[in-house]
């Protein structure tokens, strides 16, 4: 099965799973694994003693064929898309030697092949996309350092005057750089992590030169050699995972319940003029609403009680109070009030709301109670 068949079953596998993305934040990890590309390495200069006689082949390549890539990273994201992390990679890609045409009539052929590893530190800079899809694209740049170090490789020769074999040892560390593209899948039931998968190109500035040995056929010992070859080039493809520490869980916000309604009041004050008996128009909207809300309560009875200030003679303000309650309570069976509920009494000025003075104009009490009981 092709690579980009497995990476879109596991996208798909992983959309329930999806949750809406949220900027990375604080400390993370994350790795990948994946399949590694290393361009040729074309051989600037092998040099190959034989017999004394020092041999340089030109055109030598080392050819590359499909290997492993591993990487581990820690991190920290600013909570805005930005993100930074140190990295530690290791490549291993098996290879062979081909020659190349040759610079001068007998010039000797080559063979051979090894393994080339890889090792590196990088330091990267990530910028995450949020563009309200399930994944977040990303792109990043790092630089570091990579070691490359040709194992269990050997270069043979096949028409000087006697066979020789090079073999490099060591390893050699060279200023690194690369550039990332990539996407994040974040999972729900799993909050703070996410799966990844992402390109890789990390290649190194400056051609690197191996010391080695060479012994020849026929001749006890060796005698030192040299290869220089040029920058690396890998070309990667990874699938892995990232975890961002601290992530708090995004909770559905809660259904909103609708208050309940207010019960209704079960006190009404209706206020008049100075010496007056007649309903203004706030008086008639207030009584209407008290009729209205006799219907919603559980009720027995309706008092309508009528009071007046002191500026009259007592007898008078009686008269008076009493003249304010049969007007509610005419007002309250003209708005449907079933008349056998109401209850009036007057009071005149002996309950008053605000206490004052003798012979005093108070507003507040030149009034009617409604009082649903």
């Amino acid at each position: 099965m092709k690579l980009r068949n497995v990476l879109l079953a596991a996208t798909l596998l992983a959309l329930p799973a999806a949750v809406q993305a949220q900027p990375v934040s604080g400390v993370y990890i994350g790795g990948g694994v994946g399949w590694n590309g290393l361009g040729n390495l074309n051989a600037k200069n092998l040099s190959i003693p034989v017999a004394g006689i020092d041999t340089p082949v030109a055109g030598s390549k080392f050819k590359q064929s499909s290997g492993f890539v591993g990487l581990a990273s820690v991190g920290y994201g600013f909570g805005n898309g930005l993100r930074a992390e140190l990295e530690g990679n290791y490549r291993n890609n098996h290879s062979r030697v081909e020659s190349g045409t040759a610079n001068f009539p007998g010039a000797p052929l080559v063979s051979g092949g090894g393994t080339i590893q890889q090792y590196g530190a990088m330091v990267n800079a990530f910028y995450d996309f949020y563009m309200g899809w399930p994944v977040v694209p990303y792109l990043g740049v790092g630089v570091g350092y990579l070691w490359n170090n040709l194992n269990n490789t050997t270069i043979y020769t096949t028409n000087l005057p006697a066979q020789a074999t090079f073999t490099p040892n060591g390893t050699v560390g060279k200023f690194a750089y690369q550039g990332i593209a990539g996407a994040a899948l974040p999972i729900a039931a799993v909050p703070g992590l996410a799966l990844t998968g992402e390109v890789r190109y990390t290649a190194t500035a400056n051609q690197s030169n191996y010391e080695g040995t060479t012994t020849v056929a026929g001749i006890a010992g060796s005698t030192p050699g040299t290869v220089k070859l040029a920058a690396t080039r890998n070309l990667s493809v990874l699938v892995g995972a990232r975890y961002n520490f601290g992530v708090v869980p995004v909770r559905p916000a809660p259904v909103p319940v609708a208050a309940p309604a207010p019960a209704p009041a079960r006190s009404y004050l209706v206020f008049f003029d100075w010496d007056r008996a007649d309903l203004s128009a706030r008086a008639k909207q207030i009584i209407s609403e008290a009729a209205a809300n006799s219907t919603k309560v559980q009720l027995t009875q309706i008092e309508v009680n009528g009071y007046a200030d002191n500026t009259g003679t007592p007898a008078y303000n009686m008269r008076l109070s009493r003249r304010r309650a049969d007007n509610v309570a005419a007002e309250l069976v003209r708005d449907g009030v079933d008349q056998k509920l109401i209850y009036i009494q007057a009071f005149g000025d002996t309950r008053p709301l605000v206490p004052t003075g003798p012979q005093t104009r108070e507003p507040q009490n030149r009034r009617v109670e409604i009082i649903l009981k």
